[in-house]
């Protein structure tokens, strides 16, 4: 297994996270790896097609029990659902808008509540609000399958579970990319212009995730500058701050295991 020398920041949610590193696609998982490099691991806890109410269980599986000392601490935690919760029925992937609310309360109450197991009072959570579906171009990709599909979301719902994550966001006190806006707006708030930032009516292209990378770094930098990669140094020292004379002086982060 590996040993535990560096913190990490972690990216929980749906398709769109997990995606985050699909070559290619300038995905802002790729890109936060690349600019936290020796200073944060970015860990990918994207699952295609879950709700928020399969996501809690999974959750409390990859986060460490807060008696437990030695593992990485979690300093930046990313919440990215709603696209799935807000399928329209009959989809088992539905969850109502009350529900949805109440685990997102609870997601934050898992890291954040001191009567928690997986209290981490530290840990920086940023809740994002699922992106804007382009309802013309879902049609199309659905009704073109085999067997044909019938249209599985709608605008104005997602728009609804979107306003849902902000006002949690700012109840619960956490940081909150809108994703939402930020895209509606960077294709001129008109939904066919969706296809811009979307690959098939949902999930992002190189240009939305983009568009989502900058976003997200600007937030952090906002309310968070304490974990913005410019502020942090590396775990271990860059080459030409080794003490060459006697090396291991400068490269043991962490005690020995004799010590």
């Amino acid at each position: 297994m590996a040993a535990y020398v560096q913190d990490v920041f972690m990216l929980f949610g749906d398709s769109i996270t997990q995606g985050a590193w699909e070559p290619g696609m300038n995905g802002f998982g790729e890109r936060l790896s690349h600019v936290y490099a020796r200073k944060l691991d970015v860990l990918n806890r994207g699952y295609s097609g879950y709700n928020t109410e399969w996501a809690i269980p999974v959750l409390e599986q990859c986060v460490a029990n807060h008696a437990d000392k030695n593992t990485p601490k979690m300093r930046v935690l990313t919440v990215w659902f709603g696209a799935n919760d807000a399928c329209i029925k009959p989809s088992p992937q539905h969850v109502p808008l009350p529900k949805f609310i109440a685990n997102l309360k609870q997601i934050v109450s898992m890291i954040h509540s001191s009567e928690s197991s997986y209290y981490s009072p530290d840990t920086r959570i940023l809740f994002m609000t699922p992106p804007p579906v382009n309802t013309y171009q879902r049609r199309a990709d659905l009704e073109n399958r085999n067997p044909p599909l019938k249209l599985d979301r709608l605008f104005d719902t997602t728009k609804e579970y979107a306003e849902a994550v902000k006002n949690v966001a700012e109840e619960a006190k956490v940081g909150l990319v809108d994703v939402w806006s930020a895209l509606w707006e960077a294709v001129g708030k008109d939904e066919k212009s969706l296809s811009k930032v979307l690959t098939d009516g949902l999930h992002l292209n190189a240009d939305g995730y983009g568009i989502i990378f900058e976003e997200l770094m600007k937030t952090i930098a906002e309310i968070y500058p304490d974990v913005h990669y410019e502020h942090l140094g590396y775990v271990f020292p860059p080459w030409a701050e080794i003490n060459w004379e006697s090396p291991a002086e400068s490269l043991y982060v962490t005690k020995k295991v004799s010590e």
